[in-house]
């Protein structure tokens, strides 16, 4: 097992730290994302880093931008340490490392649900709308949506909470135009993602698309997919065989983690609790489980192992 909790120096600028990948400039308009083995609940970083963590979300990433090259491009470059500035080029990174173009982010979340769970559940229970938009009445917990739905959110600092919109505010926060094309696109990377899932038993609950604007050879702007993909990190997935209306099947993510810390007398704010080894590797097991049935590799054949 691999484990990365801190990125140090990789000789670059350091452009930003997330609560999981640290971001650095690596010139010619293009940025190194490094995941780590941090995990955050409850917008909380833990102390105790998840073995693997940072390899699974690069492989997962890897692999879904691949599959969804035909509904949108993307700007990943390379994840080979060989492609990377020499000073960069450190053993203990590999797996762990996208080398992207530089993109113009949306100040969007685009997110796309296909169940009604989480806060979209917490809601519907208390307004009967989904970002504040109706749907139909007498849904329960982990209903399947009569269609997948485009429900947005504004971008919180980190600490925060993103704030969940109606498209209409999404129009005012980007333009008709490009929301429109957001929410065209969003949905079908949704619909490609959900029959792969499906086919290896897994449902895809929700998920969150990044998107962001790239340089044009003619001078223009296009529309990419972009930060990390279709990963346990920013997917809701359940096993297809647990899915029952009513109550929300277990989370082929964190969810150890939060069933734990769920248990203790947290204010969920820092400094976080220690959590036990096995709840530890119960959530390793989770992400790597994820990666390997429903991309349909082994987690040993990606760089790092």
């Amino acid at each position: 097992m691999s484990v990365l909790r801190e990125v140090g120096d990789v000789g670059l600028a350091h452009v930003h730290r997330g609560k999981v990948r640290d971001l650095f400039d690596a010139g010619d308009d293009r940025l190194l994302m490094v995941a780590s083995d941090r995990l955050s609940a409850f917008d909380v970083v833990m102390d105790e880093p998840v073995p693997d963590k940072g390899r699974v979300l690069t492989a997962m990433s890897a692999f879904w931008f691949g599959e969804l090259a035909g509904v949108i491009g993307n700007h990943l470059l390379s994840t080979d340490l060989a492609d990377l500035p020499e000073s960069a080029r450190r053993p203990d990174l590999a797996g762990r490392v996208m080398l992207c173009r530089r993109a113009r982010m949306l100040p969007i979340e685009c997110i796309v649900r296909g169940y009604v769970a989480g806060s979209a559940w917490k809601e519907y229970r208390s307004s009967g709308t989904i970002h504040g938009e109706p749907v139909p009445s007498g849904l329960v917990e982990a209903d399947r949506l009569p269609a997948p739905r485009f429900t947005p959110s504004t971008k919180a600092a980190v600490g925060d909470h993103d704030e969940n919109i109606a498209f209409d505010r999404a129009v005012e926060l980007v333009g008709g135009e490009l929301a429109e094309q957001a929410r065209t696109v969003s949905l079908a990377m949704f619909a490609a993602a959900s029959e792969r899932a499906e086919s290896a038993g897994f449902l895809l609950a929700d998920t969150k698309f990044e998107l962001g604007l790239v340089a044009d050879a003619d001078g223009g702007e296009r529309l990419v997919l972009a930060d990390e993909v279709l990963t346990p990190d920013s997917s809701r997935y359940w096993l297809a065989d647990e899915w029952s209306p009513g109550a929300t099947p277990h989370g082929f993510d964190k969810q150890p983690v939060r069933d734990f810390l769920e248990t203790l007398d947290w204010d969920k704010a820092p400094p976080p609790p220690a959590l036990p080894q096995s709840v530890v590797d119960a959530t390793r097991e989770r992400y790597v489980v994820a990666y390997e049935r429903i991309c349909g590799r082994s987690l040993s054949d990606w760089p790092g192992a």
